[in-house]
């Protein structure tokens, strides 16, 4: 749990819009985000007055089984987006753009952008990349579509970095700062920074118009997004240094099923109560 007090949210709105995220950012409010890929989690998300809920292609990991997301398709993701979007009351809900659904020009990435808002409910998209991905936000926000960026360490381009690779150090740091500038000239609304110093997420911070959300960039960045398998302690597996847990789902569970077990093998369960007459 939290050591910390509540600092300033944002107020209590019937909807979170793009202007909130913009208003965030001048009043010095933290803007929050957690990953959802189903109505129950997207319920109690919103219930707890979290800002957005990113429908990441993290469902490829957490979800569907595959070990990345570069298997993650367009309709993998449609019946899952609009079960979040279906669910929530005031949260901002964001469709991922998958890897293969945007990459090959501003065209295939309006497309695909469409189809996530005619199809989910949803109120925005993402997708990777800061100068190579300009084009296709400028084309997407042209139509009239809010698009969340997402540069530094880009898990589709995870083979091409080499790995899960810090971005931004040393001369790095130029390259993040022009894709930061970038998405923001082509007209993103906001831009996640992925696994970045914090010095330096703290620079593109102070030279950005739009909120920067940090996924591990520290703590001077305008929001903060977490998967929410890790951050609830659901998750198998490595843990990024950056997630703190709140919760420990995965013994919870575990400890629900070593229970029911033990009670149907040993005849307690159902009991009269559990039964009809």
């Amino acid at each position: 749990m939290s050591d910390l007090s509540p600092g300033p949210s944002l107020p209590d709105l019937k909807r979170v819009r793009t202007r909130h995220f913009q208003a965030a950012k001048e009043q010095g409010i933290k803007i929050t985000g957690l990953t959802s890929y189903d109505q129950l989690t997207a319920q109690i998300f919103d219930a707890a007055g979290i800002d957005f809920l990113l429908v990441g292609d993290s469902a490829g990991n957490n979800v569907l089984g595959y070990e990345t997301t570069l298997p993650v398709t367009i309709d993998d993701l449609i019946p899952l987006t609009r079960a979040v979007a279906g669910a929530v009351k005031r949260a901002f809900v964001i469709a991922d753009m998958p890897f293969g659904s945007y990459e090959t020009g501003a065209l295939e990435a309006l497309h695909t952008a469409i189809r996530f808002m005619k199809e989910t409910g949803a109120h925005a998209v993402k997708l990777e990349g800061g100068v190579r991905s300009a084009e296709q936000i400028g084309r997407i926000v042209d139509a009239g579509i809010p698009v969340m960026a997402h540069i530094g360490f880009t898990p589709q381009s995870e083979h091409g970095l080499g790995g899960h690779i810090i971005q931004g150090r040393g001369a790095g740091a130029e390259q993040l700062l022009a894709d930061a500038h970038a998405v923001e000239d082509a007209g993103a609304f906001a831009v996640v920074m992925e696994m970045v110093p914090a010095e330096v997420a703290a620079r593109v911070t102070a030279e950005l118009r739009i909120p920067t959300i940090g996924v591990g960039a520290g703590p001077h960045v305008d929001g903060q997004l977490l998967v929410w398998t890790d951050w609830a302690g659901f998750s198998t597996g490595r843990i990024p240094k950056f997630v703190r847990q709140y919760a420990d789902l995965k013994g919870i569970l575990s400890n629900a099923a070593t229970a029911y077990k033990a009670d149907v093998e040993g005849g307690a369960y159902p009991g009269p109560e559990h039964s009809y007459e």
